[in-house]
Parts: structure tokens; sequence; C-alpha cells
């Protein structure tokens, strides 16, 4: 399973984004979200979740881990494909989908392309009850939702980091900092970097 790609990103539409790894490119769907932040000859590296078809291996591509769980989420409910679950994140970002299904917001959820009036409903009596452990789990279980850490793997990704490295500097910067969330990404990126030395 290919769970992450960091690379140099060679081409980009605004549906899909191409990222040499080692000399190996990797096309891979995105959101036009996702498009916007991307630039030809930068690095980047994104979280990633491949289907497997019959006739095809496709790589769908997120910037945060919850992304990819929430397009995993949409997938769960019948008639719900990795095209329109990535509609979904192309219109909203995951807190969005979240309060629309949780508040039964069925003209919000329509919106999606791809899947009407019946999906929408199905959409919401399917994941209505899921939301609350979902968004609890994914708070606790996968820290490295919040914003400071993907700001600073970004960085260090941007500095010529892998994303292995970059994600075990990010840990011991959250051990060493008392709320990090609460200081300067500038202050967390040097703690990163210095993380090394004692790594």
């Amino acid at each position: 399973m290919i769970a992450t790609l960091t690379g140099t990103i060679s081409a980009i539409t605004t549906s899909s984004v191409v990222i040499d790894v080692n000399g190996v490119g990797y096309l891979i769907h995105i959101t036009p979200r996702t498009s916007a932040g991307l630039v030809v000859g930068n690095r980047a590296s994104l979280f990633t979740q491949l289907v497997v078809r019959e006739d095809s291996m496709t790589l769908y591509g997120f910037e945060s881990q919850q992304a990819k769980e929430v397009f995993e989420l949409l997938q769960s409910v019948s008639g719900i494909g990795p095209k329109v679950a990535l509609s979904a994140l192309s219109i909203y970002d995951p807190q969005e989908l979240f309060s629309a299904i949780t508040t039964e917001n069925a003209s919000a959820i329509e919106r999606i392309p791809g899947l009407g009036k019946k999906g929408a409903q199905r959409v919401i009596l399917e994941l209505k009850e899921k939301i609350p452990a979902f968004t609890q789990v994914s708070s606790s279980s996968h820290t490295a939702i919040a914003p400071w850490r993907d700001q600073v793997l970004m960085a260090l990704v941007g500095l010529g980091f892998t994303a292995k490295d970059a994600t075990a500097r990010i840990e011991i910067v959250a051990q060493e900092i008392t709320d990090p969330s609460s200081r300067e990404i500038a202050e967390l990126l040097r703690a990163a970097l210095a993380a090394g030395a004692h790594s």
C-alpha cells in the first residue's frame, strides 16, 4: 500500500499532479484545492490512497491524514466510489462535511457532483451516527492532523527531508514543547531542525 509520496512536482492540472520520486513519476488524482497549493519544480508530500480495480490502479492524494480518512469514510456509503468521494472534498473541507451530515443538511450534500438527492440521503443515514466517533478517534489517534504539524512537515519536506524523517522530528518537538499549537511555526521548525542532533 502506498500511504504517502514525497518528491518533486513535474506536472500539475486542476485534478491531478505528477510527483517524481527518484526518477519514477506517480500520477495522483487530487482536488482543485490541493492543486492550487502546488508548484511545478517544488517538492511536495501527499497522503495517498491506492484504489485497485480489475482494470486499473489509481492513486488519490490529500494534504492531510484527516482528508484521506474522510475520503475512505465516504466510500463506506453504498453507491459512493472514489470519484464522488474526491468530488466531496473538492467543494467541502472535512469539517464542513461533518457539519452538513450531522445537521442533516441534505441540500448542501446534494451539491456534491455525482451524488444527487438519494445519494445525499444515504450519506446522512449511513454516516450521521459514525461522525462523532470518527472525529473523536481522528483527533486523539491521528495527531498529525494538527495544523502546526502539517505546516512543519511541509517545511521540512521543502528543505529536502523525507516524510519519515520529518515526521520523526515532529514527534520529538511534540514531546519536548508544551502546547505546540500556541507557538510560532518558525520556532517549531527550528526545534525540528535541532531535533536531529539527539534523535
